[in-house]
């Protein structure tokens, strides 16, 4: 009858089993994306053409963006803005 022994039917058991535990824990988890988390985070506004940027944004980056984009100071972009 050939290969077959009591100890592969066995394994292949165990790991189905295995295998549906974990689907069944992964699918508990849901979505995994950052979109919405990130987009809430998104509170740092330029006055002059409304870009939103990180909080986490540091003062170089958003000088980088009024210099060229709008050809201001940090001031002029972001009078909020609080180092």
């Amino acid at each position: 009858m050939g290969d077959f022994s009591p100890l592969t039917s066995l394994q292949g058991a165990k790991a189905a089993q295995k295998r549906e535990r974990n689907a069944a824990k992964n699918s508990d988890k849901g979505p995994t994306s950052r979109t919405k988390v990130n987009e809430a985070a998104k509170n740092i506004v330029c006055q002059t053409c409304r870009q939103t940027f990180l909080l986490t944004t540091r003062a170089p980056a958003l000088e980088e963006h009024a210099q060229n984009k709008h050809s201001k100071t940090l001031a002029e972009c972001f009078p909020n803005f609080t180092k």
